[in-house]
C-alpha cells in the first residue's frame, strides 16, 4: 500500500529538468557569470539614464520595463539592477537609453 501511494505521488510530481538558457551574447569583461535564475528587482530610480526628471507616467513605464527586463551581460540581474551595482556596464546602459527613448516616444504618441 505504502509503495502505491508513493508511485502515486510520483506520477503527480515527477523530477523536473532543470534547464537554463543558453547566454545570447559572450559575456563582456568586468561582468561577473553568476549561476543563479532571474528575479525581477523594484529598484525605483536609475541614475543613468536618470528616470528622475521623467515625467511621471514614462518614469513607471520605463522603471517597470527595466526591473522586469534581464540584462544580456550575463550578470543575471534586471537592466535598473545592472544600472545602479555596475555602473560601468555598457550592455545595461545602451538598453536602459532605448528603453527610455521608446517609452517617451510611446508617451508623446499616446498624446497625440
Amino acid at each position: 500500500m505504502l509503495a502505491l501511494l508513493g508511485a502515486l505521488v510520483w506520477a503527480l510530481n515527477p523530477p523536473q529538468p532543470r534547464l537554463t538558457p543558453a547566454p545570447l551574447h559572450p559575456l563582456p569583461r568586468g561582468c561577473p557569470k553568476v549561476s543563479r535564475a532571474f528575479v525581477p528587482a523594484n529598484v525605483t530610480s536609475v541614475p543613468d539614464p536618470p528616470t528622475d526628471p521623467l515625467p511621471e507616467s514614462v518614469k513607471y513605464r520605463v522603471l517597470y520595463r527595466l526591473n522586469m527586463e534581464a540584462c544580456s551581460c550575463g550578470c543575471v540581474e534586471s537592466l535598473a539592477a545592472c544600472r545602479v551595482t555596475q555602473r560601468d556596464c555598457q550592455t545595461s546602459l545602451r538598453r536602459a537609453k532605448e528603453i527610455v527613448t521608446a517609452s517617451q516616444a510611446e508617451a508623446a504618441d499616446a498624446k497625440k
